[in-house]
């Protein structure tokens, strides 16, 4: 396997996109899983363990744009309506909600104390799909895989 080489741009966004734009169009409900640091923009009372999981669907967010470098839209929680902006190399996975089917990504490099969120993070609870204004319960939809222990994502040939 060659090195990557420096000068080219990641494929995550383009691969981000291409899922995104699959699930749709096959009628699941796109998932992104975010690494959280202090340089994402999320509902920081919905982070578990350092990470978040977002509907990313059309029909819970308003104004997506998934960009080379960052994934913006707004979203809304509890009924509040929140603008979320996530650098795109912080997204970790995107994934189906119905059948688990998606891509994991390589986490960012560990943020140094002084980016780490104020004591964010710190529950031992997985973290649960929030964004968007959807009918789910706070475990996630109902009829989903559970989510503590192993990751229950497949991997794409």
């Amino acid at each position: 396997m060659l090195p990557a080489d420096p000068q080219l741009p990641s494929t995550r966004p383009y691969l981000i996109r291409a899922l995104h734009e699959w699930c749709t169009e096959h009628g699941f409900t796109p998932y992104l899983a975010v690494k959280v640091d202090a340089t994402v923009q999320v509902p920081m009372e919905h982070v578990r363990n350092g990470e978040i999981v977002l509907n990313a669907s059309f029909d819970a967010t308003s104004g997506l744009r998934l960009g080379n470098d960052f994934i913006e839209f707004k979203a809304r929680f509890g009924g509040i309506p929140r603008d979320i902006v996530i650098p795109v190399d912080h997204v970790i996975a995107i994934y189906a909600r119905e059948n688990g089917q998606g891509m994991a990504f390589p986490a960012p490099p560990a943020p140094s104390a002084a980016t780490e969120p104020g004591g964010q993070g710190s529950d031992d609870a997985a973290p649960s799909p929030v964004a968007g204004a959807t009918p789910e319960g706070p475990d996630g939809p109902p009829g989903a895989p559970p989510t503590p222990g192993r990751s229950h994502l497949k991997r794409v040939k």
